[in-house]
């Protein structure tokens, strides 16, 4: 296939290049001057996709990393770094907003680009690390080293089919392929196209050693590629299993397809609402959907909580006899989140099952009796059961009853969400979810990995 006229959709202008080359010269040697001036012992440097030229179009974000010697006192380098930042945005009237890796840093807007800067260390091989955000000049020195000519354009197309089939981005909302990962299948494998059809031969635990440490047995994860900069260091680590296996498909699906461009471009889908909530209704699903404010902190620390507030919901449902058929969540980032259910059973009669000891446990067996009443205990395979009254016997009533200061430990709740969600929490019908992609996501799954 030839990829040309892709890559002039994707691949960043001469015109974008040149501006971001020289937003991020200034940005560099006003830092620079800056430490020099203060004599502060520190190198600013330009790292990630911008300086790599594995940047997609109109994603060029500006990556300066401060880098410290090693000897730096941990807390200096926290305030020097951030002091830094601060006077490099009013230097160029932005605004500083403070986020937070292993240590601050601050991610700002100049001239239309987004820009972190963010302090480090200064290492020269991965053993020397002292936090996480270290490594990253060793990795754009790698790949800027080992990328040969022309297979940054190679990123930039697995990088694009990647984001267009949900892959892309090894933040946990998404918990996909890092750039950094794309980067280093292309080193391994040499084309885009190579890369595809190697994955689909990939079964779980496949490991990629390009310095061959030796030290894939380190690891159980879905992907383990170790880190050329650091044997022991998985850089797939943050790659979840879902998304490992849609990569796979959709390579699998991209080489066997006869509209191969499509996979490049965003999915062509018309939303009508209407049209979703009319699906829903013809699955003849009970529909659950709970609406609760969140509180204001950083994405990646909000979306962990989220997802594990929603499979502990799920869970607990389950565990006490019903039946979900699907569970999500979805927040605008700013006010609100839903976590919806789509129940295959959300009632249940009014009696249960209390499962006891295994029968051969006479001291168990002997409390379990005594506690029941003996004229009340029986026996189910081998277990000693007695037969006792539901609390609840329906889906609704039983969150109402979890979402309650006093028994909102009966499940696992992200603790920045326990207050917001007893507080606040309501129960909607599905028409006020706001989010068309998500409903059309959440009823139409896998539709992002074929064309």
């Amino acid at each position: 296939m030839d990829y040309n006229l892709i890559l002039n959709d994707i691949k960043p202008t001469i015109g974008e290049i040149n501006e971001i080359n020289e937003i991020s010269l200034k940005i560099i040697n006003f830092l620079q001057h800056l430490c020099d001036e203060s004599n502060i012992k520190a190198k600013v440097n330009l790292v990630g996709s911008v300086a790599k030229n594995t940047a997609l179009k109109g994603k060029s974000d500006i990556d300066i990393f401060i880098a410290f010697p090693l000897d730096t006192d941990k807390h200096y380098l926290k305030e020097t770094g951030l002091d830094l930042a601060h006077k490099c945005c009013a230097e160029f009237n932005s605004v500083p907003e403070h986020h937070f890796a292993s240590h601050p840093y601050v991610t700002t807007d100049i001239e239309g680009y987004e820009v972190d800067i963010v302090p480090c260390y200064s290492i020269e091989n991965g053993d020397k690390i002292k936090s996480a955000v270290d490594r990253t000049i060793l990795h754009t020195r790698f790949v800027k080293k080992n990328l040969a000519e022309g297979q940054e354009n190679e990123v930039l197309l697995l990088k694009r089919f990647m984001a267009m089939t949900g892959t892309y981005g090894s933040e946990f909302k998404v918990g996909g392929f890092a750039g950094y990962l794309c980067e280093l299948l292309i080193i391994k494998y040499g084309t885009f196209e190579n890369t595809l059809k190697s994955a689909i031969n990939w079964q779980y635990g496949h490991s990629i050693d390009l310095k061959e440490y030796g030290t894939s047995k380190l690891f159980n994860d879905p992907l383990i590629v170790i880190d050329p900069t650091d044997m022991n260091r998985n850089v797939a680590a943050a790659l979840r299993i879902n998304k490992l296996s849609e990569f796979i498909q959709s390579a699998r699906n991209y080489i066997f397809s006869n509209n191969k461009k499509d996979y490049f471009y965003p999915l062509k889908r018309n939303l009508n609402k209407w049209e979703l909530i009319n699906e829903f209704k013809s699955r003849n699903s009970d529909i659950i959907a709970i609406k609760f404010n969140i509180p204001d902190i950083p994405l990646d620390t909000l979306h962990p909580q989220l997802k594990k507030t929603t499979d502990a919901l799920e869970r607990k449902l389950n565990d006490e006899g019903f039946n979900v058929f699907k569970a999500d969540y979805w927040s605008d980032e700013l006010l609100t989140c839903v976590i919806l259910l789509e129940m295959a059973s959300s009632n249940l009669n009014d009696i249960k099952v209390n499962v006891g000891p295994k029968i051969f446990f006479n001291k168990a067996c002997e409390n379990f009796v005594e506690k029941y009443g003996r004229e009340n205990c029986y026996v189910q395979d081998d277990f000693l059961v007695h037969t006792q009254k539901r609390d609840v016997n329906n889906a609704v009533g039983l969150i109402e009853h979890i979402f309650t200061f006093e028994y909102i430990n009966l499940i696992k709740v992200g603790k920045n969400l326990k207050k917001n969600i007893i507080n606040t929490y309501e129960f909607i019908d599905i028409e006020e979810i706001s989010s068309d992609e998500f409903l059309d996501d959440f009823i139409h799954p896998g539709q992002h990995i074929v064309r």
